[in-house]
């Protein structure tokens, strides 16, 4: 049986603005208790900005917490599309080492975002213990 990544997925995503501060991204990192947040113009997916690309791309860099978080932020992410089957999914996170993928509708709209929780919770959790292994594999550019 196929499951689809809609099924799965976190539908109630906050997001943050390019033109936002790299202070107000943390912010919400904090008081959400994750670790990325969806960079959208407008629904539209333009980047992802981590607590890792805070804390040390903006710190190595001598960024402080007013930089824009589109000076900070990762282009070039990769999506979900919400009617993708959850496995292939979870390999594509694990190729990526990245713990969560923003979920796409398909007019390219932000619908959803899923993550190693999301996957986990999956019944028979294989999914998820492939994007692990994939994610906790050394090397890759953890960009997202």
């Amino acid at each position: 049986m196929t499951i689809k990544i809609s099924e799965v997925m976190t539908t109630e995503v906050e997001t943050i603005s390019a033109s936002q501060t790299a202070r107000e991204a943390a912010s919400f990192m904090l008081r959400a208790d994750a670790g990325s947040i969806p960079v959208c113009d407008g629904d539209k997916v333009v980047g992802m900005i981590t607590d890792r690309d805070i804390a040390v791309r903006g710190v190595a860099e001598g960024r402080g917490p007013d930089t824009p978080v589109s000076e900070l932020m990762s282009d070039g992410i990769i999506c979900a599309r919400e009617d993708d089957d959850i496995h292939d999914v979870a390999r594509r996170m694990g190729e990526e080492q990245v713990r969560r993928l923003p979920v796409l509708d398909a007019q390219d709209r932000l619908c959803g975002i899923v993550s190693l929780g999301d996957l986990s919770r999956e019944a028979r959790g294989d999914a998820a213990q492939q994007a692990l292994e994939g994610v906790s594999a050394p090397g890759g550019s953890h960009q997202q």
